[in-house]
């Protein structure tokens, strides 16, 4: 993990979020936090894993979502390298 980014903040923001049960209370709550832009820049980058877990190309990451290949490159960079977050979060989404 990333030593800069745990912070007593962010320890609290990460306990608000689960304390969230539904749909709907994330909804009401990144509505709150965030501007639709970062919102949907991270459904985005949610979005360009799950398609690179499909061993989709970067054209066809880029024509589906949007994304620039600064993004999907970075994304990818997360999923080789990164914390294996979205490994886990794919895993359990599978259950």
């Amino acid at each position: 993990m990333n030593k800069k980014l745990k912070t007593d903040a962010v320890n609290q923001l990460f306990d608000a979020v689960l304390t969230l049960e539904n749909r709907e209370e994330c909804y009401a709550f990144f509505e709150d936090l965030c501007t639709v832009n970062e919102l949907l820049s991270l459904s985005q980058r949610f979005e360009v894993a799950a398609m690179l877990k499909e061993q989709k190309t970067y054209l066809e990451i880029a024509e589906k979502t949007g994304a620039s290949t600064a993004t999907i490159s970075r994304v990818n960079r997360s999923l080789n390298y990164g914390s294996d977050g979205y490994e886990l979060v794919f895993q359990r989404m599978k259950s």
